[in-house]
């Protein structure tokens, strides 16, 4: 069956080019009403490329407003989640795809920068996913993206903010789903690998020109329908697709006279074993697999 998004609406943060233009386009395409959210301080009013994009899709007989909001401002973020409740009066979808960079050694790296970073990425999440919760709460449907990077699984040198950053989106991904379970809202994370105006220069040439912003949109909008999974870190690059999935080891258990660091030393390669090991669904699930392994000594 084709996924089609008739009817709803959808908010792009970050919409005006590179990846957010594309799911703002790919979006449209599916039926969707959309809102592209850009920031450009010098503009006055909705920012030039978010407005270049909302007239791509009209023209394309789609329905979409661009909108200036900067997502590290919660009043801001209130504002323009109002005018576009004013415009169509529902929100079904929110991208939250907004981000910028700021790259140095740690070492070198100023705080201000990494505030920054955390201000823009994670807080810009929040105040956008906290402006439409009561509104998907209400209406008992929506569908949340948090756009995360492997910079924050498995680290990048010299991005020790953008990681901190993008490591939040797991946690904050995964008390949303709980929260928003029996309302119909459902959150995920979508962790892409692509040549934009922010990674311009790192990919080499051939990899670019397979890395493109569409080639990650159809992942998005899997994680926007109707039938969409909650909880799930969807991989996406190059028109690969893959699942990030957290596990824990079964663990080793030591009597309260053998709970010495010399033992876990001695251990570890038990403790670190991955045979049968589980996906563990909230953190009172793991307290209750660590208690069960000690009550069976």
């Amino acid at each position: 069956m084709d996924i089609r998004l008739d009817g709803q609406v959808a908010i792009v943060t970050g919409a005006g080019r590179g990846l957010g233009r594309s799911h703002a386009l790919g979006l449209a395409a599916r039926g969707a009403k959309v809102a592209l959210i850009d920031f450009d301080p010098a503009a006055d009013g909705a920012p030039p490329a978010a407005s270049e994009v909302s007239a791509e899709i009209r023209a394309r007989g789609g329905e979409s407003m661009a909108v200036g909001a900067n997502v590290a401002n919660p009043d801001s973020v209130q504002t323009m989640v109002e005018q576009v409740l004013a415009r169509w009066g529902r929100v079904d979808i929110l991208v939250n795809n907004a981000g910028i960079l700021r790259d140095k050694t740690f070492a070198k790296m100023d705080l201000a920068d990494f505030r920054l970073v955390l201000d823009v990425h994670v807080m810009g999440t929040v105040h956008c996913t906290k402006a439409v919760w009561d509104r998907m709460r209400e209406q008992k449907y929506g569908r949340i993206v948090l756009t995360a990077s492997s910079s924050g699984l498995y680290g990048n040198f010299g991005q020790s903010n953008y990681g901190t950053a993008k490591a939040a989106m797991v946690g904050l991904m995964n008390v949303l789903h709980l929260e928003g379970e029996k309302h119909n809202i459902r959150t995920n994370i979508l962790l892409p690998t692509a040549a934009t105006g922010m990674t311009e220069g790192l990919f080499p040439a051939a990899i670019a020109a397979l890395a493109t912003p569409e080639s990650i949109t159809p992942g998005l909008l899997f994680l926007v329908s109707a039938d969409a999974p909650s909880r799930v870190m969807l991989c996406a690059g190059a028109g690969t697709f893959a699942r990030t999935l957290i596990t824990e080891t079964v663990g080793v258990h030591f009597p309260e006279a053998d709970r010495t660091p010399e033992n876990i030393a001695a251990a570890f390669d038990r403790i670190s074993d991955p045979t049968d090991a589980v996906s563990v669904k909230t953190a009172f699930e793991q307290t209750e697999k660590l208690v069960a392994l000690a009550l069976r000594r």
